[in-house]
């Protein structure tokens, strides 16, 4: 894939909380058969919601809850055709960015033991035993900002 440009922005209308609703459930509950009602969840109004879009097409999403202490980044995502060099990078630098000027000093999150790599080149630290989410393996992760 040719990619001119990848943009990702906080969520600020509906259309694209949409989008990230959309990329979430394509992602997730298709591609990886989490129970819809697992995915989108009671949180889903106190978090901060990320969407990224590669040439203007929605194509990633993520979201960030500000807690006591700390900020759990949860629901990183791409489209599995639109896995591109950078762009889950891309999500993650904004949040990483959003966090710090919220003077939030330090992200946990709990990835998907194929995705731990991922997270380690950004810096997380793994910071638990394996444990299950959604049927699916996962480990903590954090990182101090």
């Amino acid at each position: 894939m040719n990619v001119k440009s990848i943009d990702v922005q906080i969520v600020s209308n509906e259309q694209q909380l949409n989008d990230a609703y959309y990329i979430r459930k394509k992602v997730f509950v298709e591609e990886q058969h989490v129970a819809p009602e697992l995915e989108i969840d009671d949180l889903e109004n106190e978090a901060i919601h990320f969407i990224l879009y590669i040439d203007q097409v929605p194509s990633g999403a993520g979201r960030l809850r500000l807690l006591e202490g700390y900020g759990k980044v949860e629901r990183i995502c791409v489209l599995k055709e639109r896995r591109v060099s950078g762009a889950g990078t891309a999500i993650m630098k904004k949040i990483e960015e959003y966090a710090k000027n919220e003077g939030i000093s330090k992200l946990k999150l709990n990835a998907q033991t194929h995705a731990i790599g991922f997270y380690s080149h950004l810096g997380y630290e793994i910071a638990s035993d394996e444990f299950y989410e959604a049927g699916i393996p996962h480990k903590s992760m954090a990182k101090s900002l």
